[in-house]
């Protein structure tokens, strides 16, 4: 029985021909299978799958240098569109790729591998190394003028801003326009890919809405000037100019400079004006004996220039500055000067003046307060209107020796020499010696006196000249 199953085992078993032959064939199999997949990751790791393109041009199947080859006789039409309008038409160009780019394109093959043949799109951009001049400067200019050509036609965005109306604060609302953000549009097509044709997606011009940034920065600086206030002083007197009180109206500009309405503020300037200064007014005036008279100025006075002045408090609200001192002052002077704005004691005359008394044909010196010299003299011709004009006026400058020239009534045109010479007016009256006089009397003035000037005796003309002083106060009445 045992040798039966025995037989029987051995007749199931293969031969061991049939274990040689099987193993032979296997190995063949996986040599072949290997050989295959080995090809297959040949293929793969030196050729570009399907559906790869590289700017936009198909490369699918191609060896690095065969697509390399392809897109330098790749031919780029330069067509650049805005959304779905074409608004450059460039002149057709080849892909300028150097040599040295090569390595780019077996890069991207290296990325683009994968074992088995895949048949995803994928698209890759490659930039030449050495710029290409048409594309990165000549048609970037195309496009810039283009887009700035047709704005001129489109409407404008407007702004969101700040302004102060009649002393309120208040925010413009925002205005959508048409135009476009050539800046923006610019960076886009530096950064597009080195393609065929190039497409931007639509960038507009926005305008600053009522809560940006920028607005609420304006805001600010109106509240600050609002605030702001200015001290401003005239003479001895400092006047507080409050923001809140004379600006009503003010606008800021793209770089938050504020430019002020400055009608207020003129307004204001004229009020201090008419307050304070003293040119063609009536000075209150002591006189020698201790009566008060009003006499008017004449040469003698200042004013404000308000409209000059206006302008520098108006930038020193601009600028934020927080004092100023009046610095423009006219008057009736020789050239226009406005005499007596330092001078505050006095009512305005201050204590060093002459003082002249057409009535008493005499004459007061002062200084500092003190009287230093006083003597008869003799004044204009009453009789035929040349009497010395009454008011305030001041010395306009002193001359020894000097030649009296012009007219008077009833006389030739004359030329006087005289020792000593100290005009107060324009139209040319003064002190000087007469020595030609014999008629000192004190009515003298009345048919036998001067052509306007005030004579006084050469013996004592050398005091009273020495006594005067430039820009002095002359007052006459």
């Amino acid at each position: 029985m045992g040798s039966i199953v025995e037989k029987k085992v051995e007749g199931n078993l293969p031969s061991q021909k049939w274990f040689k032959n099987w193993k032979v064939i296997t190995l063949s199999t996986i040599s072949i299978i290997t050989l295959i997949l080995a090809a297959i990751c040949y293929y793969q790791a030196t050729h570009f799958n399907t559906n790869i393109r590289i700017n936009g041009v198909e490369i699918g199947g191609m060896t690095a240098d065969q697509a390399f080859e392809k897109l330098q006789t790749s031919v780029l039409s330069n067509e650049i569109y805005v959304g779905d309008q074409q608004i450059v038409d460039g002149k057709d160009t080849k892909m300028e790729f150097a040599n040295d780019d090569l390595q780019e394109v077996k890069r991207h093959l290296k990325d683009q591998w994968s074992f088995l043949p895949s048949f995803k799109e994928k698209e890759y951009t490659l930039t030449p190394n050495q710029q290409d001049q048409y594309r990165g400067e000549t048609l970037k200019n195309e496009l810039e003028q283009k887009l700035t050509s047709m704005n001129q036609s489109l409407t404008a965005p407007v702004h969101a801003h700040a302004s102060l109306v009649q002393g309120e604060i208040v925010v413009s609302k925002s205005v959508d326009g048409t135009q476009y953000d050539v800046a923006r549009l610019l960076g886009d097509f530096e950064k597009h890919g080195y393609t065929s044709e190039i497409h931007l997606n639509p960038i507009y011009l926005l305008p600053f809405k009522e809560d940006s940034e920028k607005v609420k920065k304006e805001e600010q600086k109106l509240q600050e000037l609002l605030q702001h206030s200015v001290e401003y002083k005239v003479q001895d007197t400092v006047h507080t100019l409050s923001g809140s009180e004379l600006i009503k109206n003010a606008t800021i500009s793209e770089d938050l400079k504020v430019s002020i309405d400055p009608s207020t503020i003129q307004s204001k300037i004229a009020e201090i004006n008419d307050t304070q200064s003293t040119l063609g007014k009536d000075f209150s005036f002591k006189t020698h004996s201790g009566s008060i008279i009003s006499v008017k100025g004449q040469g003698y006075g200042w004013a404000l220039d308000v409209e000059k002045e206006t302008l520098q408090i108006h930038a020193a609200f601009e600028k934020g500055e927080t004092s100023i001192s009046a610095s423009t002052i006219h008057g009736n002077g020789w050239s226009g000067e406005g005499y007596g704005y330092e001078t505050t004691a006095n009512n305005g005359i201050g204590d060093t003046y002459a003082e002249v008394s057409i009535a008493e044909q005499r004459i007061w010196i002062y200084k500092a307060g003190q009287l230093v010299l006083t003597t008869n003299v003799v004044t204009g011709k009453h009789s035929t209107g040349e009497d010395t004009s009454p008011g305030v006026w001041y010395i306009l400058f002193k001359r020894t020796p000097y030649t009296l020239k012009g007219s008077a009534v009833g006389k030739a045109d004359y030329s006087v020499p005289v020792s000593y010479w100290a005009p107060f007016t324009n139209s040319g009256q003064g002190f000087h010696d007469a020595g030609w006089r014999t008629n000192w009397s004190s009515t003298a003035y009345l048919t036998a006196g001067s052509g306007g000037c005030i004579n006084v005796t050469p013996s004592v003309m050398i005091a009273v000249y020495d006594h005067l002083s430039v820009h002095q106060p002359v007052v006459v009445y």
